[in-house]
């Protein structure tokens, strides 16, 4: 099977398998929240920084309330996210890139969000499709990365070499979907630990389900 055709065939199963995954479980209301949410969740889970960001995002309302915030007071707002010293630099200083040169408003351009600190192409795909229904590309985070690469999608390890990769291969009405069923098939099936290669919908097209059949049979 071509890649191409491997791709086509790995959404069409995945949408089958999850025909209720639809987007980001991240909680927000406005592009702001998703914004923040995004950068909250790196090396998280959805469901913490939901947790965070119950209170969060009813103190901090506008891109300046960030901006100019203490940053102690807005790192014990995010402790429990992780990597709270980061992820606070990153908030305010792209929040002060929001106010001082877009008006406060979150920009809607893949150009203009990718200059904001701690915002990578992964976080202004999410931002673009989720809040301005905007889908220039596909949300490559580390289960998309993984899955990609054991479905034999891409040899590639740099995420926006996985992307093009991928953008490629993937009819363009598919990409949004596209990373939010990865994602799913990644939690539920194709754990990082512990894959379940025998009860993957996907595993006559894997090579590397392939490859476990092989090694369980030795």
């Amino acid at each position: 099977m071509e890649q191409r055709e491997r791709a086509e065939e790995v959404i069409r199963r995945l949408e089958e398998a999850y025909p209720d995954v639809s987007g980001t479980v991240l909680n927000w209301s406005t592009p702001l929240d998703l914004l923040v949410a995004t950068i909250l969740s790196a090396q998280s889970t959805d469901e913490q920084i939901n947790k965070v960001t119950a209170s969060l995002f009813k103190k901090y309302r506008t891109a300046a309330d960030y901006a100019y915030a203490p940053r102690e007071e807005l790192i014990e707002g995010i402790r429990s996210s992780g990597f709270f010293n980061r992820k606070a630099e990153a908030i305010q200083s792209s929040t002060k890139t929001i106010v001082e040169e877009y008006g406060g408003m979150v920009p809607d351009t893949m150009e203009e969000l990718t200059r904001l600190k701690g915002v990578a192409r992964k976080t202004a795909n999410i931002v673009l499709s989720g809040a301005f229904n905007k889908t220039v590309g596909i949300a490559v985070d580390t289960h998309v990365l993984r899955l990609s690469g054991l479905l034999g999608l891409t040899e590639e390890k740099n995420r926006d070499k996985v992307e093009r990769n991928l953008m490629a291969l993937i009819p363009r009405e598919k990409w949004f979907a596209a990373n939010y069923l990865l994602i799913e098939h990644g939690r539920r099936v194709c754990n990082a630990k512990k894959p379940d290669c025998e009860g993957c919908t996907l595993n006559d097209i894997c090579p590397s389900a392939f490859t476990f059949k092989h090694n369980k049979k030795e």
